[in-house]
């Protein structure tokens, strides 16, 4: 399965925010993701979850990529009925590239051991 949902995500730690701002952005952020997952239903058994930011520009490094999907993160895995921890969850980051005036989000969601098909740079 594979969701496009329109949302500009954080910068991950780069963002210098207030802290009730980043709250309000966080809450936001996972709200936006369950709702765009909330019409499928989630797979059983092992899973492979790729999350892929999909904004303007060379894109973020590691710990900021992660950090910038962290409340995606926990709301595909609450959508999943388990805790981001969970070792049945394998998790995988990327960074496409979109037009400046887009920004969005892919969520990929395979059975463990099945090959994904997304074209994320």
């Amino acid at each position: 399965m594979i969701f496009t949902i329109n949302l500009k995500l954080g910068r991950g730690q780069n963002d210098r925010e207030h802290w009730q701002q980043r709250a309000r952005r966080v809450k936001r952020e996972k709200e936006i993701v369950r709702w765009g997952l909330s019409a499928q239903k989630p797979p059983a058994g092992p899973v492979r979850v790729v999350l892929t930011r999909c904004f303007f520009g060379t894109g973020l490094d590691g710990d900021n990529l992660q950090g910038s999907l962290k409340a995606p993160r926990d709301a595909v895995a609450a959508w999943l009925g388990r805790d981001d921890a969970d070792p049945s969850i394998e998790w995988a980051y990327a960074h496409a590239t979109a037009p400046r005036t887009k920004g969005f989000m892919t969520i990929e969601v395979t059975p463990q051991g099945q090959k994904e098909t997304t074209n994320a740079q």
